[in-house]
């Protein structure tokens, strides 16, 4: 027998951007429904931003600890190199995931929002069909529709997901680390992995169509994980195409046209994100479309009337804190609030080694002005190893009125600095604002008091 449920509002997806939009309308006294197929916390939570991180520092512990017993630093050394139980650590990671998974259940319940577990189809812009997951089916009838249903892997067809070839998803619960990995895609996602793995023991090689990593991203931000990559032996392949699998890895045609085979025993795919547009009733929705995502308004308004959508389904940028702001906003629009979305800003981070954060207007935007300081000269990332690696803060500002615009950091630890210059771009900071904010010393932050000193013209230390 089928449950009808009557409500005010149905969230379809309760990753960051649906379960943010849910518990925010349960807040506003809303009665809130989500229908969730996986696990709650979406794609960020449970297959991408966390346990990515979560390896990405376990990864780190085991460098620094397989260095110091053959190379000592700091005096210390260590007498033999340490020994790796990876499936510890993937459970170690396995923890962390669950422990916000909880978390979000209990957030949600809190807000008085109704979990349905199950898989979500409509047969109108405001019917929803759950298959549940325990076998029976739940009719949900909503005034106001929001659509968080996220993206995944996009898959080559001439490498498709299988076997030896992965995605980001199965990277990040190996049953072993791989004594060889082909990542095809030097975009983030790759290079954050394949740094994990690399510092795990793997033998890495990156393929990349573009003529360097990280091509969304300026060269002078990127030098400093290239010559990380350099140093520790990851193998570049740049305007390189990769053109299936072969016996015994990937198959490569070179910058020079050559055809060779990348040795692999897991080839990692991650050339890219699509929308989840298939297979939930998008097309009996009558929304309109933007290439192949959802087409919204600042209100993140689709075309049919009460149907909303939000996060990686409406475009880019593809980030989980996006996804967040909107839900929160379109819940806040339904419940009679005001809002638009039109941030000034969104900050982009690369959990890299080391760490790149991005934020607003680069260097060559016109009118402005940049200023650049160095890690070298700061005495916090000199007192932690961080000073000799390339990083520094560079602030941009228009040149009439010194407005910030932009801000770009490389270095370790820099994504903590993220939000104090997202900060000051939403909130209309000049350069002189920055000059007088008294930054705690010593610390990195105070590299960007000092970058915005050198756009004025008066370093102290630079």
């Amino acid at each position: 027998m089928t449950e009808i449920v009557k409500t005010k509002v149905l969230v379809l997806g309760g990753g960051p951007g649906g379960y943010v939009a849910a518990i925010r309308a349960g807040q506003l006294g809303l009665d809130t429904v989500l229908v969730e197929a996986d696990r709650l916390g979406g794609t960020c939570l449970v297959r991408g931003c966390i346990p990515s991180k979560a390896l990405i520092h376990a990864a780190g512990h085991y460098a620094t600890m397989a260095e110091a017993a053959t190379a000592p630093r700091l005096g210390i050394s260590l007498a033999a190199p340490p020994s790796l139980d990876f499936a510890a650590t993937i459970g170690w990671k396995d923890g962390v995931v669950d422990r916000l998974n909880g978390g979000v259940a209990a957030l949600l319940k809190r807000a008085k929002v109704r979990v349905i577990a199950g898989h979500g189809r409509f047969s109108d812009a405001k019917t929803c069909h759950v298959a549940t997951a325990e076998g029976g089916e739940v009719t949900v009838q909503a005034e106001h529709v929001v659509l968080a249903t996220g993206s995944e892997p996009i898959e080559l067809p001439f490498l498709p997901f299988g076997g030896k070839v992965i995605s980001s998803t199965e990277a990040l619960s190996l049953a072993e680390v791989p004594k060889r990995l082909a990542i095809v895609g030097a975009g983030y996602i790759g290079l954050e992995l394949g740094i994990a793995y690399r510092k795990l023991g793997a033998e890495v090689t990156v393929v990349e169509a573009a003529d360097r990593i990280l091509p969304l991203y300026d060269a002078k931000l990127v030098e400093p994980v290239r010559r990380w990559l350099a140093k520790h032996g990851v193998a570049l392949h740049l305007s390189a195409r990769a053109t299936g699998q072969g016996r015994d890895g990937l198959l490569v045609e070179t910058a020079e046209g050559e055809a060779i085979e990348l040795p692999a025993d897991k080839i990692l795919v991650t050339v890219g994100r699509r929308p989840v547009t298939r297979g939930w009733g998008l097309e009996e929705m009558a929304v309109a479309m933007d290439g192949p995502f959802v087409a919204v308004d600042d209100r993140c308004a689709t075309a049919t009337r009460n149907v909303w959508a939000i996060g990686d389904l409406v475009g880019e940028p593809m980030l989980a804190h996006k996804a967040s702001a909107q839900g929160a906003m379109v819940a806040e629009i339904i419940a009679g609030r005001k809002r638009r979305f039109d941030p000034r800003a969104v900050p982009a981070v690369c959990f890299t080694e080391p760490e790149i954060v991005s934020v607003g207007l680069g260097p060559d935007a016109p009118g402005t002005i940049t200023g650049v300081f160095p890690f070298a000269a700061n005495g916090r990332a000199l007192s932690m190893e961080a000073g000799d690696e390339g990083g520094f803060v560079r602030v941009v500002a228009l040149e009439a009125g010194h407005r910030i615009v932009g801000v770009q950091a490389v270095g370790l630890h820099v994504s903590e600095l993220s939000a104090t210059f997202a900060q000051a771009i939403e909130t209309g900071a000049v350069l002189e604002d920055i000059e007088g904010i008294i930054h705690a010393h010593p610390t990195l932050g105070e590299a960007f008091h000092e970058a915005a000193l050198k756009a004025m013209g008066h370093a102290i230390h630079g």
